[in-house]
């Protein structure tokens, strides 16, 4: 079987893409199991399947007979539900076999392969998208092993270097660019729209510069209520939204709505109510929260969470020496991947070999008692017993090597196997 990654991120794909292939939480089971009824006809095709959706990033992690023809099918199947062609989509995946998957994959976790350096929520985004894949029944030995070595990856790389303390999340970011808009943000009004993870974040950086009002507007008002209280904010229905706009300053959206809550009307109608004062607005969410033709708008400034990597990214020298002992540790560990995946591998192979040794001995046993019962003696039953199993046992290496089939490697293996024979304190383990 082999590994198989298939994707898209934010270097690979533009943001109107991306969009388009966003799965949540919830979805997460269903979409699996839409994805499995497609590879009905072929089930060695897609064994085990996991998916990983965020914002930056749309990944399905597969256990595969045929690499070749699995990223055929699954890269028709990413086009059919973006409702693109699939000359259009296929410049924008990317792929990865074997140990690239597995590479990819702790590089993933570790926050390496992320818009925001270090960034820690993707390990979260990960287990989700494991559980789910538990959920639907999906994950088998070969994924679960290899999410589980990617946590570990993940928490070696994080609390072994300052990958981490090097990150400047998306809501420090939105801060910084509210700061270099406005200044001080003391005299600023801000709005978050939504009561998320991402919105709770940004919550928690913005309450600390103490702006003039901070307000949460979110579709379930409780929510709403529940956040606002943590920071002394106000929380208000999503459906004021086009009567309070025209008061902030700042405007930051992270929804989980399927299309636009914010639009080009809307905003035109605030800015002329602001009689055209600046209006510093952030679009978080995928799919979009707000329009993307706001952008055309005098007197507004609309940001993306593509538009940020600039600002998060910024500081990269700092944090060259803990990416390069990041990747160190990756490589590492990748291999011990491998050797596992080697090893279990070669199980067949050894169950076999396990199987045929029993049966000479039954049979060499066998022999053994007929010939104790013909009345031979007991010293000589056992020699016979004895040589015949060490005769067999050494028929097929010795035949390899006068042959002159066995390379250095083969003949060190079967030394090494001899040494361990002839040493009574060696410990055999079970197959």
């Amino acid at each position: 079987m082999q590994l198989l990654t298939i994707g898209l991120n934010h270097s690979s794909a533009p943001l109107a893409l991306r969009e388009q292939l966003v799965f949540n939480s919830p979805e997460l089971p269903q979409t699996l199991s839409m994805l499995c009824r497609s590879f009905s006809d072929e089930p060695t095709l897609l064994s085990e399947v996991s998916l990983v959706s965020t914002c930056n990033r749309t990944e399905l992690y597969c256990v595969t007979a045929q690499a070749s023809s699995s990223s055929q099918r699954l890269t028709q199947w990413l086009a059919q539900v973006a409702h693109l062609p699939v000359r259009e989509l296929e410049p924008h995946l990317y792929r990865h076999h074997d140990q690239a998957a597995v590479r990819h994959a702790f590089r993933v976790a570790s926050g390496l392969d992320s818009m925001v350096l270090g960034e820690p929520q993707i390990l979260g985004q990960m287990k989700t998208a494991v559980r789910a894949a538990q959920q639907f029944g999906s994950l088998g030995t070969l994924l679960h092993q290899l999410f589980q070595r990617t946590f570990k990856v993940a928490k070696e790389v994080r609390t072994t270097t300052e990958i981490g303390v090097h990150s400047v999340s998306m809501a420090v970011a939105c801060v910084r660019l509210a700061q270099r808009i406005f200044g001080n943000l003391s005299q600023c009004n801000v709005l978050l729209v939504g009561a998320g993870e991402m919105i709770e974040l940004t919550a928690t950086h913005m309450a600390a510069q103490h702006p003039a009002k901070l307000v949460v507007a979110n579709r379930t008002i409780e929510k709403a209520q529940r956040l606002s209280a943590r920071f002394k904010a106000e929380p208000v229905a999503l459906k004021h939204l086009p009567d309070i706009l025209p008061h902030f300053d700042v405007v930051i959206s992270c929804t989980a709505a399927s299309l636009p809550i914010i639009g080009l009307g809307m905003v035109a109608r605030a800015v002329k109510a602001r009689k055209h004062k600046p209006m510093m607005m952030v679009d978080l969410a995928l799919p979009r929260d707000i329009e993307p033709e706001v952008v055309d708008l005098s007197d507004v400034y609309l940001y993306t969470i593509d538009a940020l990597a600039q600002i998060v990214n910024e500081g990269h020298q700092a944090r060259a020496a803990s990416v390069a002992q990041a990747e160190a540790i990756i490589d590492l560990r990748v291999s011990d991947f491998n050797a596992w995946l080697n090893a279990r591998r070669l199980l067949p192979y050894l169950h076999s070999l396990k199987n045929d040794v029993e049966n000479m001995r039954k049979a060499e046993l066998e022999l053994a008692k007929r010939q104790l019962a013909r009345g031979e003696s007991a010293e000589a039953v056992l020699e016979k017993l004895t040589r015949g199993l060490s005769n067999k046992l050494l028929h097929g290496p010795i035949q390899i090597i006068s042959e002159g089939r066995a390379d250095d490697a083969t003949v060190k293996l079967l030394g090494n196997l001899h040494k361990r024979t002839l040493n009574p304190s060696t410990k055999t383990g079970n197959y």
